[in-house]
């Protein structure tokens, strides 16, 4: 299984509501041992466990298709999973979804145009900003005073399902993870 977290490179975004996905591939690089694999060719750090990967595509969001396909093809790995952030979901929420639209996030897009749409999304719920303009620069800033109190436990929730999912079936990790939000407002 290859299990993409989307972000974007550089010190500038880490701490972005749009860097979420990384967010939590890097907690499961700490929690299972994984080993640098990253190759150039990658477009990516990539890392192995077992006989899974974890990639967290350095391309910029709108291209992270191309390091998805290229890690898929090098390793002839079937069954992807990409996590991501979320505007349609409020903060803390978690949903999973097999195949379906990109829903507007070029992530997804580049993605889908590269392997097609059938791979598991893991939808981490951002919330949206109060004006429709404000999609850009409230995706690229940083999670809110109450936000960060929630994070931490979010993140960790969101690795918990990620490492049920490798055993277990969407459904099941569903039922047993998917969660409205974490902060009710």
């Amino acid at each position: 299984m290859l299990i993409v977290g989307l972000g974007n490179p550089g010190s500038e975004y880490a701490s972005t509501r749009h860097n979420i996905g990384f967010m939590v591939v890097d907690k499961l690089i700490s929690r299972l041992s994984a080993n640098d694999v990253s190759s150039n060719s990658f477009l990516g750090q990539c890392y192995k466990f077992q006989n899974h990967f974890l990639l967290k595509p350095q391309t910029f969001m709108n291209l992270s298709g191309e390091s998805v396909i290229k890690v898929k093809n090098f390793y002839k790995i079937e069954d992807v999973v990409v996590i991501h952030d979320d505007l349609d979901l409020p903060f803390g929420s978690l949903r999973f979804k097999q195949g379906g639209g990109h829903g507007g996030h070029n992530g997804l897009k580049s993605i889908d145009s590269k392997i097609g749409k059938e791979y598991i999304r893991v939808r981490m719920g951002i919330g949206k900003p109060e004006h429709k303009g404000e999609v850009s620069s409230y995706v690229l800033g940083a999670f809110s005073e109450e936000q960060q109190e929630h994070l931490e436990e979010f993140l960790s929730s969101t690795a918990d399902a990620v490492e049920y999912l490798l055993t277990n079936s969407m459904e099941n990790t569903s039922s047993k993870y998917a969660k409205k939000n974490l902060v009710k407002r």
